[in-house]
């Protein structure tokens, strides 16, 4: 009888999950700035991936006799840095170091601060006071001052820039799935979970973190979006990775060297990608905390 039952509820919660989907994608969809944000974020990643395939440049061998040369020259339409580097292409290969740095560190911060809070959640008592206390006494310390403190140390790479960041960022995803975990581990399938015998590990990661989900993708946008400032800011403050590599935070750097002789170009192309690829990523995040609010939710 209850094999029985089981088969007739599946066929029902194999409609429901595409219900639930397509309920979640219209509430998205309804979002004109998260719509906004989407296609932005798609346009600035085929431009920064796809854009050298069409508009070749040289990033790598300096050419004196070619700095500085204002937008529109020939073959140079946003024109070129003090170094004769091609600014469009400077712009699209920068972008590929900030999205990939951004979106690594972002996505790794998130992924361990939830295991880190849902761990801390679900067991509670001094488990939780521990890690939490630990939480506490990183977040007291500015983040921008550890960021910088690490990177003044420790020479900046790809991999090194990723783990310095994501080492500062996992702070607010850890508290805020502790508390979707300490919501969720008094609910009847914990406790029906436990009576069958089941471990801490098979709650936090079958059951806590599943459960939590949504609010582990709304966070991790966010988190994204925080990533790609930081490097802005690292490099801005010289602490980027070493050239010929480059991201718009270091271009922005290099173009305010030229602010008083007028060098426009060198400064409003990264800054503006800067504030598109943040407001891309914060909007796409309002919209999927919308989506996956379930008052929002309707039929």
């Amino acid at each position: 009888m209850t094999a029985a039952a089981l088969e007739a509820t599946q066929p029902e919660a194999a409609v429901a999950t595409p219900s639930l989907a397509r309920r979640t994608l219209s509430v998205f969809a309804r979002n004109k700035l998260a719509l906004l944000g989407a296609v932005l974020l798609v346009g600035l990643i085929a431009f920064c991936f796809l854009g050298p395939l069409i508009h070749h440049t040289d990033q790598v061998h300096t050419d004196l006799s070619q700095a500085n040369l204002a937008p529109g020259s020939a073959g140079h339409p946003l024109g070129t840095t003090d170094l004769g580097y091609d600014m469009l292409g400077r712009l699209m290969y920068g972008g590929q170091t900030s999205l990939e740095v951004g979106l690594a560190a972002g996505l790794l911060a998130t992924l361990f601060g939830t295991v880190y809070g849902a761990v801390a959640g679900y067991f509670g008592g001094w488990v939780d006071a521990a890690m939490m206390r630990i939480t506490d006494a990183a977040l007291a310390i500015p983040a921008l001052f550890l960021l910088v403190v690490v990177a003044a140390i420790i020479t900046p790479s790809k991999p090194v820039l990723i783990l310095i960041i994501a080492s500062v960022a996992w702070l607010s995803p850890a508290r805020l799935i502790r508390g979707e975990a300490l919501a969720l581990r008094s609910r009847d399938y914990i406790h029906a979970m436990r009576l069958m015998g089941g471990g801490g590990s098979r709650a936090v990661f079958q059951h806590i973190v599943p459960n939590a989900i949504g609010t582990v993708i709304v966070n991790a946008t966010f988190q994204i979006a925080d990533a790609i400032l930081y490097v802005a800011y690292l490099s801005f403050l010289g602490l980027s990775i070493p050239p010929p590599a480059a991201d718009w935070g270091s271009m922005l750097s290099s173009g305010i060297t030229y602010t008083q002789v007028g060098y426009w170009w060198l400064i409003f192309p990264p800054g503006i990608a800067i504030v598109l690829v943040v407001a891309a990523f914060n909007f796409i995040g309002d919209g999927l905390r919308d989506a996956f609010d379930v008052r929002l939710q309707k039929n």
